[in-house]
């Protein structure tokens, strides 16, 4: 794709191709709720603005925009006066504010998402971005000063182009048939689009299961539809093509010159928690691509990220809104829960079960079994007193495991003096509540019946959670971390159902019995439903290779019931109906009110409910970890939360919610933990095997191996159905005792990446372009992964596939070894090479020219494997050289005390360690490998002594030495020849 040609040029290309094309009529059902709009006003003559006033300054300008001709007021009413500010505020970043000028629209407040402190010192000459603009009408585009030829990196110039409508779908939502994409600023309704190089490749703008896979579809090729995507935090499952649990309005853009075999990468955040539709699109016949937002209100907060790679943007994107917490070593552990955990017996057993089995668990997860009636911060009396409850979690810690119970966002509301509730009675004397229009608390309908939510925005909601977490953990849930849920927020009815109501008259749910169905691909002829992979040797596979099941929806919990609002005008906005905007986003359920709080419910300091949905989470978590500092002080708090928002990853990490047990789950979630990596939010991973249906042995088998190769690592299943616990199942117990032995010795790896993560914002995890992004065979991958940039993961994602097809990046210039032999592959160069994947087996291999400290010695905890001594794998380049570093501090102390980074350094012959920092390391360097010496050594030294306790292995050039016993804390050098 050639990158030189002159926007302009390929507007006025496309517009004349476009224009001819036919354009559907506008969607004019009333709005009522369930997500379609009526419109009225002049659709077709949006007037756009005229930049006036421009006033320069040292870090950029401000100038005001005035509405160019009638009001549209096409989804709202047209706000005639605006501001727009433009600051250079780095080198690399570029921050673009268009507000009314008498700032009545919300925006994001600080103390929500904290934003750096403004520049001190100039950036408007050397930054690598620039802005233009055109005054009348009003449109300005983002370019490189270091390529100022190419096509700007985001365009508005593109009012020649009439905009497609977006048609209804099931889920409901609005069409738009506005004649070109003038820039639209109403009080309910603001549209924006820029266009981009065709078919370019774009990343991001999520959370979402996309069925194009983790590069977004942008409509560009036959077949391809574009992207509709809604933001707005949904408990939905893990549908596919919908939004869902957290709202992440970034991309990334990578742009690659065919004529030149170079690429750039470039990132947008348009930072708002309104709901919006974004689109993605390729009018037919024309020679650029669309993105478009339309959003329900709010104001246009847009930041750009130079990059020029991907990792860079995303570094860029994470010195905005903070880097990702410090994760804790025990973090990294092998986690195991399930919904249906009974009692404190069952969840013992499982635990002394899984000691019977060799099989590592570093922390005992319990769900909502836990509760006393599905009341946050109890234990049952009967189920888990609070006695035996301290006395397992201790029996935990004393082997060195750990504890997390769930904290779910509604709390009970109860009805009378007997009835003794501390979290909620004390909730209610601290005024911490969300609250109706009309001043009454919002009750909702959760699992404990009747529920309230914490309004995050009164000044003593975050003192009352800390105080809760507090009491808990001194009743006897002493906890290691904690586990947030159905904060997007989910209730199961519409609107303040409980007002006015008996709020006695309800029971907490009770749950299901079991889970209907045979597992995915189970032959249930041959035998019960054991879920095994043969019965009396016949294999139960009843699937063809590849089996699709991404049709499988989510199973419903409780039905839901419907209740009358409670009106408009809730957060100081008279005249805006909060309840069903003009716009109707297309959101997963339809309308905003389904499945969550009313969009008119109202918080302290007159926010509605409809501008702050989405960060709902975010606030929680940030409350949370708070929390657990103060009741873990000097710990490194280890969350693990749903619902996410930029700058979440600050707080938490991410599980990807509530997926089934299929073989194309499996496969989706490799594209959730790609995204998060962008999303800043690292810690990151799916429920393994599966939450929602029936796992079988196979799957289990291949999904612990796989899920053992990412950040967060938990065995989570459903109520009532077929226990999935890895030893369950032979040949499990076989493939999570081999990964987890794997995963444990690259602890030290991983916890250096997450350091990095930590300090400045890198991805831990990376798609395989990130490290090669010239070659456009890659751009698309998402079946395979890199841990940092020296290890390449390929998982079997096909159920009875006994070998993988891999691709392996480089075209012939790296050098691939096996992890598990060290052999090199005889990789196809520029295309796939076939792997043999036997079931409990995984392929991974580790890049050329890398340097790794390992632990020698996995153990059954981190505790104990971080106890015994390190090992160096070392994989040489083909001119001999190699690289790493290893970052050790003592894994648990927040904030980070006393550090050692370690650098490595092979040249041809030589290997030298450089140690800096004042941490003491007190295990030693017992054995280096170095794969690609091309020919036994004649002899070795260390410190320039002569070793003898070295072997060479010839089939995989491998030199080895041990029983070294090398202090850490001292540089070393190691010669061969």
């Amino acid at each position: 794709m050639l990158l030189t040609s002159v926007v302009s040029v390929l507007l006025a290309a496309s517009s004349t191709a476009w224009g001819n094309t036919a354009t559907p009529s506008f969607d004019t059902a009333s709005a009522n709720g369930n997500g379609t709009s009526t419109f009225s006003g002049n659709v077709t003559n949006c007037p756009g603005y005229t930049l006036q006033n421009l006033s320069h300054n040292e870090h950029g300008i401000t100038a005001s925009l005035s509405l160019a001709g009638d009001a549209c007021n096409a989804f709202g009413k047209d706000i005639a006066n605006l501001t727009i500010e433009v600051v250079y505020e780095t080198e690399s970043r570029l921050h673009v504010h268009i507000y009314d000028t008498a700032k009545n629209q919300f925006t994001i407040p600080d103390t929500v998402v904290a934003r750096p402190a403004p520049p001190t010192q100039s950036h408007t000459t050397t930054s690598d971005l620039e802005f233009s603009y055109d005054a009348s009408p009003f449109a300005f585009w983002i370019t490189r000063r270091s390529q100022p030829d190419a096509m700007p990196l985001f365009d508005t110039r593109t009012r020649s182009l009439p905009a497609t409508p977006i048609a209804s779908t099931p889920a409901g939502g609005s069409s738009v048939n506005l004649d070109g994409f003038e820039l639209v600023f109403e009080d309910q309704y603001l549209q924006i689009a820029s266009a981009l190089p065709k078919g370019t490749n774009v990343y991001g703008l999520g959370e979402v299961i996309a069925s194009s896979g983790f590069r977004r579809d942008i409509g560009a090729d036959p077949g391809e539809n574009g992207t509709l995507h809604a933001f707005w935090a949904s408990d939905m499952g893990d549908p596919v093509d919908q939004s869902m649990y957290g709202s992440h309005p970034i991309y990334m853009e990578h742009r690659y010159d065919e004529s030149t075999g170079t690429s750039s990468t470039n990132g947008v955040l348009l930072l708002s928690s309104n709901a919006m539709d974004v689109v993605l699109t390729t009018p037919p016949d024309s020679n650029v691509s669309l993105i478009e937002y339309r959003v329900i209100g709010g104001t246009l907060d847009f930041y750009f990220f130079a990059g020029p790679t991907a990792g860079s943007v995303i570094e860029q994107y994470g010195a905005l809104i903070g880097y990702p917490l410090w994760q804790p070593a025990w973090g990294f552990g092998f986690h195991l829960c399930r919904w249906g955990y009974h009692n404190i017996s069952e969840t013992r057993e499982v635990v002394k079960a899984m000691r019977a089995a060799d099989i590592p668990l570093e922390t005992q997860w319990n769900d909502i079994d836990l509760f006393q009636v599905f009341r946050d911060f109890t234990s049952d009396p009967v189920s888990f007193p609070g006695d035996e409850m301290r006395e397992f979690i201790a029996e935990l810690a004393s082997n060195h495991q750990h504890y997390i119970p769930i904290v779910d966002a509604a709390v009970a509301v109860t009805a009378n003096s007997t009835d003794v509730y501390d979290t909620y009675t004390s909730g209610v004397e601290q005024d911490v509540w969300i609250k109706n229009p009309d001043g009454s608390m919002y009750i909702g309908q959760v699992w404990p019946g009747y529920t309230g939510f914490p309004d995050w925005f009164a000044p003593n909601t975050e003192a009352w959670w800390t105080q809760a977490f507090q009491n808990w953990s001194d009743s006897g849930i002493t906890f290691d971390g904690i586990w947030l849920d159905m904060n997007e927020l989910s209730t199961f009815c519409f609107y303040s159902c409980g007002t006015g109501a008996n709020l006695s008259d309800i029971q907490p749910y009770v749950g299901a019995t079991s889970v209907e169905g045979w597992p995915e691909c189970y032959n249930d002829t041959l035998s019960g439903k054991s879920g095994n992979m043969t019965v009396n040797g016949t294999s139960t596979n009843s699937c063809a290779s590849g089996s699709d099941s991404s049709s499988i929806g989510p199973q419903k919990r409780m039905s839901i019931v419907n209740r009358n609002g409670r009106g408009v005008g809730a957060g100081d906005e008279p005249g805006v109906d909060l309840n069903s905007p003009p716009y109707a986003v297309h959101n997963s359920y339809g309308g905003l009110n389904l499945h969550t709080i009313a969009t008119n419910a109202t918080h302290a300091g007159g926010y509605a409910e409809l501008d702050v949905h989405s960060m709902w989470g975010l606030m929680e978590e940030k409350a949370t970890h708070h929390a657990v500092q103060t009741v873990l002080p000097g710990k490194r708090p280890f969350l693990i939360s749903r619902s996410t928002f930029p700058s979440s990853g600050k707080w938490t990490g991410h599980w990807l919610g509530d997926n089934n047990s299929t073989w194309q789950n499996m496969y989706y979630s490799i594209q959730g933990i790609l995204q998060f990596q962008l999303y800043q939010i690292p810690m990151v991973g799916p429920d393994t095997c599966g939450f929602n249906r029936n796992a079988d042995e196979e799957l289990c088998n291949r999904w612990m191996m796989m899920s053992a190769f990412v950040p967060f690592y938990r065995n989570h299943n459903t109520y009532g159905a077929l226990s999935q616990e890895p030893y369950r199942w032979d040949s499990v117990a076989n493939a999570s005792r081999i990964a987890i032995a794997a995963r444990y010795s690259m602890l030290p790896y991983w916890y250096t990446l997450f350091a990095n993560s930590s300090t400045a914002g890198t991805p831990p995890v990376r798609a395989l372009w990130y490290e090669f992004p010239n070659e456009p065979e890659l751009f698309a991958v998402d079946k395979q992964w890199l841990i940092g940039s020296d290890i390449l993961v390929t998982p079997v994602l096909e159920p009875g596939a006994t070998t993988v097809d891999a691709i392996f990046p480089g075209r012939g210039n790296v050098t691939w070894r096996d992890w598990w032999t060290h052999a090199a592959v005889n990789a196809t160069s520029g295309g796939t090479t076939t792997l043999p994947a036997p079931i409990s087996t995984i392929n991974a291999h580790i890049r050329d020219g890398s340097a790794l400290l390992l632990h020698q010695e996995p153990a059954y905890t981190i505790y104990e494997t971080r106890l015994g001594p390190y090992a160096l794998l070392v994989s040489l380049s083909a001119a001999g050289g190699a690289f790493g570093t290893a970052y050790v501090d003592d894994g648990e102390s927040y904030p980070p005390g006393d550090s050692r980074t370690l650098t490595f350094v092979a040249n041809p012959g030589q290997f030298r360690i450089q140690s800096e920092g004042a941490y003491d390391v007190a295990q030693k360097l017992e054995t280096i490998t170095v794969l690609g010496v091309a020919q036994k050594p004649s002899g070795v030294s260390v410190q320039g002594r002569a070793v003898g306790n070295f072997t060479y292995l010839p089939a995989t050039e491998e030199l080895v030495l041990s029983n070294l016993g090398l202090d850490l804390n001292e540089g070393a050098t190691v010669n061969w020849h």
